[in-house]
């Protein structure tokens, strides 16, 4: 289930409701759905769609999205860095970005017009709609893996257009955790 952590107020919202109804306030679309846990971790992109066609059809019918694809990342993706750098940064998109998360977990950081900013740590089972012109950036949590559907409003996909404000900077990537905290050296 999403976390939703407010950096600035030093707050965090866990419960789902909360989550869903912070997140509305913001224009942000989040649902929780019941996830297909019997699916194996090599199950095909088609094998994922087809299961989750019935979904699919309806947010394609009420966001006008025309087509559907999965997106599988791991720590073995040939130019995982590269990709992630095109999204970690703040930008926004001409059409909405949605994304059903099916394995991993990734955070998205959400900068309003007015208000703090957020971050959202999705898992699977989080579908979040993100909508056209909102400012954002994207980042993989520490064990780089995520594996999720995206809905399209246009075949062509997403393409960024960054601000050059520089807030992302000011935020860490908080779903690392201490993973990524360099280790302490003994003292001689």
């Amino acid at each position: 289930m999403a976390v939703l952590r407010i950096p600035d107020e030093e707050r965090s919202i866990r419960e789902q409701g909360e989550v869903r109804d912070y997140l509305a306030g913001m224009g942000i679309e989040y649902e929780r759905w019941e996830s297909h846990g019997d699916l194996p971790s090599d199950v095909s992109a088609e094998q994922i769609l087809s299961r989750y066609e019935p979904q699919i059809e309806e947010l394609k019918r009420r966001g006008g999205y025309v087509t559907a694809d999965v997106i599988d990342v791991n720590p073995d993706t040939p130019g995982l860095d590269a990709m992630l750098s095109r999204f970690n940064i703040e930008h926004r998109h001409d059409e909405d970005e949605v994304r059903y998360i099916i394995a991993g977990r990734g955070l998205f950081h959400i900068h309003p017009p007015q208000g703090p900013v957020v971050a959202i740590e999705v898992e699977a089972g989080d579908l979040i709609r993100v909508p056209r012109g909102t400012l954002h950036w994207f980042d993989l949590c520490g064990d780089r893996r995520i594996r999720a559907i995206r809905l399209f409003q246009d075949k062509s996909g997403w393409t960024p257009h960054y601000t050059s404000s520089g807030v992302d900077r000011n935020y860490e990537p908080v779903c690392w955790g201490p993973r990524y905290i360099p280790p302490q050296t003994a003292a001689k």
